[in-house]
């Protein structure tokens, strides 16, 4: 009898240890705020395919925020080459970003950057959304969301 008991202790105890940790995995929506602030195309290539094909694509909810020098990178009318290693497909960086927003990513384009560049939102490769701060403020403040700069 007393061994009876002892194993349902245990049982119980284990049960109310690991439950909070199996709810709260089904609740964890991990993301990743990408903070891009070069127009170099090495190192922005760099970025977002880190974005695309390590968070984005292993179901993290994730977003690239392009800020000072990086809102020339989806200037549609600017061209976006890739120097180095990541040029070797012939992808460019407007066709990254293009593959990101497809795939379910966001490219938020800081507005106050935008407007020192002289360029504005109709001036951006499709699917790009202009940054205001209660956008910007969901992402960066989310639960569960990592920031990385580049």
């Amino acid at each position: 009898m007393r061994l009876g008991l002892m194993k349902m202790a245990l049982a119980l105890m284990l049960a109310l240890t690991f439950a909070p940790m199996a709810a709260h995995a089904d609740e964890d929506k991990r993301g990743l705020f990408v903070n891009l602030t070069t127009d170099d195309t090495w190192s922005a290539a760099k970025a977002i395919m880190f974005a695309h094909e390590r968070a984005l694509k292993n179901g993290h909810d994730t977003a690239i925020w392009l800020n000072v020098r990086a809102v020339y990178l989806a200037d549609k009318n600017r061209a976006s080459h890739i120097h180095g290693l990541m040029a070797e497909d012939g992808t460019s960086i407007h066709d990254m970003l293009t593959a990101f927003i497809a795939d379910g990513g966001t490219v938020i384009m800081c507005a106050a950057c935008s407007s020192a560049a002289g360029l504005g939102e109709e001036d951006y490769i499709d699917g790009v959304v202009m940054g205001t701060w209660p956008l910007v403020e969901s992402w960066l403040f989310r639960e569960g969301m990592q920031t990385l700069s580049w």
